[in-house]
């Protein structure tokens, strides 16, 4: 009996096939090979055409089924994860209208900016958790005013996931937590938001069925079985953007819980047991995958820009063509805690909304030409980026979130001994780093929503721990200094900002 899971991503789509017995990935495949292109016909735009995801995944699939020899007919569920926030517009036969606005377009930013203020801060954040910002609803916004030809002509919008999902059964269909990713919730009133819709002036008929996050969505058609090579009738049950799935992949689904990644961004996602917001608006929240208005999980979202891009900017700008991320690790570890002196605030990829949108460029503070070296500033930039974490950390503590253990796949800068160390020193949790990736999590996450497995301990009873870091008390205190260096710079920064 086996379990198929899907990543939709912006780069590229991946499929996972799992054992539900063993909870072991037998076959995986992504595609395309090299990242997947953006179309960015102006500045700041990012549009996808969603019939490549489509094209990926048919690849993957086949290659899946290839590689483990899994006969069709032992596939029992389907499960899909996929970006976040964007946009996906379908007329009335499901012919897809326009590219879609994927999560890194920034058109949307001024309809949303508007919508916060003439709704009201409060309202928004009472009832949505979040600024409208530049969700899918503010995106949609942009559709109605600059191609009011093509709005007129969609008959459902649709996340990513909730797309390919329609490929597969022919049916459309949202989630709760789905919703809520595009501002289209109202957690105070448990419904589709009536307010923000209103004020935009778009019709409910546009919003998907909802349908649970664990249950059956549809089941795979004859057409979709004959491209993908799936047996007729295979149910898809679950779906869930990629950073509630992250958590979900880690076994993260209670209060306190908390689901880390550092590739070129990087993410923190914490679960609340409470409804509440960041009177700022400086993190989201979202409907976590097993949210309910009576148990309530919402899924506390800290994005930072300006993670791994630095490690890899430092690569290529100071070291030797072919050094290893390995190599640059072990200098780094040469140098001691806090860099003898150097802070560096690692926002260097854009406006940080955990700094209220402003685009403070990366800076390094305290150079002394005279004793720091490549490897001080290796060890900076590192420190930087934990340091970076923290700050949003507090900020979701402030929330109401105990943060103690941070889960986190084997993967990008968690890969490095001294991210792991400097991130339990500095927060006084500990790290654990598992196997697991998302499309894996997502075919367990199918498993949940087909009763093949009882609840989600059963399903991820099988994950693999692979290591754990504990917070060092002696390293902790010169950590907790250069933390209080670090911050200095970057009020010191803000105030120049404003």
């Amino acid at each position: 009996m086996y379990l198929l899971g899907y990543d939709i991503g912006s780069s590229s789509v991946k499929a996972s096939l799992v054992n539900a017995e063993t909870g072991k990935c037998v076959a995986g495949a992504f595609y395309p090979k090299s990242e997947a292109g953006i179309i960015a016909v102006k500045k700041g735009w990012a549009e996808q055409d969603p019939e490549e995801w489509w094209k990926s995944l048919k690849y993957a699939t086949r290659d899946v089924l290839n590689a483990s020899g899994v006969r069709p007919e032992t596939i029992q569920a389907i499960g899909i994860s996929y970006q976040m926030h964007g946009l996906v517009c379908v007329d009335r036969q499901h012919r897809v209208l326009r590219p879609a606005i994927i999560w890194c377009d920034s058109r949307g930013v001024p309809y949303g900016r508007k919508a916060f203020g003439e709704i009201g801060k409060e309202t928004c954040l009472a009832h949505f958790l979040n600024s409208p910002g530049n969700f899918t609803a503010s995106k949609l916004a942009w559709v109605k005013e600059n191609e009011p030809e093509i709005f007129g002509k969609i008959d459902k919008i649709m996340l990513p996931g909730d797309y390919i999902a329609m490929k597969l059964t022919g049916e459309i269909c949202t989630t709760v937590s789905g919703l809520s990713e595009g501002v289209f919730w109202d957690f105070r009133n448990n419904s589709v938001a009536g307010i923000l819709l209103d004020y935009y002036g778009f019709d409910r008929s546009l919003l998907a069925e909802v349908k649970p996050t664990f249950a059956e969505q549809g089941r795979v058609t004859a057409e979709a079985a004959a491209e993908l090579g799936l047996a007729v009738g295979t149910p898809v049950t679950y779906r869930a953007g990629d950073q509630p799935n992250n958590a979900l992949s880690l076994n993260v689904f209670n209060p306190g819980e908390i689901a880390s990644t550092a590739g070129t961004s990087g993410v923190v996602y914490g679960v609340n047991g409470v409804v509440s917001y960041d009177p700022q608006s400086r993190v989201n929240t979202f409907a976590h995958v097993n949210h309910s208005a009576e148990n309530p999980r919402l899924g506390v979202l800290l994005c930072i820009n300006g993670t791994g891009i630095l490690n890899a900017w430092i690569r290529k700008t100071l070291f030797p063509e072919g050094i290893s991320y390995a190599d640059m690790n072990e200098l780094a570890s040469r140098v001691p805690v806090g860099s003898e002196g150097v802070s560096i605030l690692p926002f260097g990829n854009g406006a940080e909304r955990m700094l209220q949108d402003q685009e403070t460029g990366c800076s390094v503070q305290g150079l002394n030409f005279n004793i720091h070296n490549r490897n001080h500033l290796l060890r900076a930039a590192q420190e930087g980026i934990v340091f970076s974490f923290k700050y949003g950390i507090d900020i979701m503590k402030g929330m109401g979130i105990d943060v103690k253990k941070i889960h986190a796949g084997c993967a990008n800068m968690f890969l490095s001994p001294l991210f792991r160390e400097t991130l339990a020193d500095i927060t006084g949790a500990v790290i654990e780093l598992y196997d697991t990736d998302g499309a894996t999590g997502a075919a367990k996450g199918a498993g949940i929503g087909a009763g093949v497995y009882r609840d989600h301990g059963e399903a991820f009873a099988t994950l693999e721990k692979l290591g754990v870091t504990e917070p060092d008390p002696v390293r902790a205190a010169a950590c907790a200094e250069a933390y209080g260096r670090w911050l200095e710079c970057l009020e010191r920064l803000k105030e120049n900002n404003e």
